[in-house]
């Protein structure tokens, strides 16, 4: 065998050996000689039937338990008041455009006020977390606003601010419910994000912060440049949450008046005293947070499989 023959086989051997598939001359997958023993086959066979008896199974007692349901629902008295009073598609119909058109305000009020919970959040976790005695009062006020709002019932936060703030009749300030229900949304959700921001910074370990400032870092800078990035990367599921929770409390801004979904249900239910509109938008709502909370399901499980893997989180 000539040695540039004999170099071609080596190399075409040694692709074979440490890449997934070795390749011949002319591009053929050499045989490497495994064949499966009948005993794994006929294991690979069994689990394939397996998980096809399983799948016919689950569908079969999905289909039995739904018609189990609706036969039971459509036969039990009161049925057609029922259906007539909260399940009318007629009502469904003209109600479906205004509630289309208040969830617009719903989305905008989520947006804009998302962004500033996140920021004031942040600021308030910041601020519980410093260090020094000098900061114990800026620790103390922080400490005071979280423990405050997070007892204070949402639907007080907002009568208070929406019906509240107009009688002060204090001059320069807004009586827009739709805005006065925006600054109670925040004032709120803040306290609630600090503490998921606070639980990320803590759970970042102290050798982190060690090692940037023996590296020359202030603590600020320790602080932006170390601890914050890694915290912020693990409360991300906790925070799409609390996202998924602003996004359905939008619609408490109604008892102001401002005209969202909740609110333009509730005129077309007053002119006809039926109250499919209610059932319409609140169906309107969970088809807007089932995909949130699924993508939140989903991050939390990868961001645990990662770290059980020992990747980075």
């Amino acid at each position: 065998m000539s040695p540039g023959l004999s170099g071609d086989l080596g190399g075409e051997l040694g692709e074979g050996v440490g890449g997934e598939v070795a390749h011949g001359a002319k591009g053929r997958p050499l045989d490497d000689g495994y064949r499966p023993s009948e005993r794994r086959l006929a294991h690979e066979a069994y689990r394939r039937a397996r998980a096809r008896r399983s799948a016919l199974i689950a569908a079969a007692s999905t289909l039995a338990t739904a018609v189990a349901l609706y036969l039971l629902i459509v036969n039990s008295p009161g049925w057609e008041v029922t259906r007539r009073t909260f399940f009318n598609l007629d009502y469904a119909r003209r109600a479906f455009p205004e509630v289309l058109k208040g969830l617009r305000l719903n989305l905008e009020l989520m947006l804009g006020c998302g962004v500033l919970i996140l920021v004031f959040g942040l600021l308030l976790a910041v601020l519980r977390t410093l260090r020094g005695p000098v900061f114990l009062p800026v620790r103390l006020l922080a400490t005071a606003y979280v423990d405050f709002f997070l007892g204070l019932p949402m639907i007080i936060c907002l009568l208070v601010m929406i019906t509240g703030v107009p009688a002060l009749r204090l001059t320069g300030v807004t009586t827009d419910p739709l805005l006065l229900g925006g600054v109670a949304l925040v004032l709120t959700y803040s306290a609630y994000v600090s503490e998921v921001f606070r639980s990320g910074i803590e759970s970042v370990h102290p050798s982190q912060r060690a090692a940037a400032r023996s590296l020359g870092l202030t603590n600020a800078q320790a602080m932006r440049y170390v601890v914050l990035p890694q915290a912020v990367r693990r409360v991300v599921p906790p925070l799409l949450n609390n996202l998924v929770s602003l996004q359905k409390d939008t619609g408490l801004v109604s008892i102001g008046g401002a005209i969202d979904a909740v609110y333009a249900a509730k005129i077309i239910a007053a002119r006809s005293f039926n109250f499919t509109p209610y059932l319409l938008a609140g169906l309107v709502f969970i088809v807007l947070t089932i995909p949130l909370t699924r993508f939140a399901d989903w991050l939390t499980a990868r961001m645990n499989r990662r770290q059980f893997q020992g990747g980075a989180v």
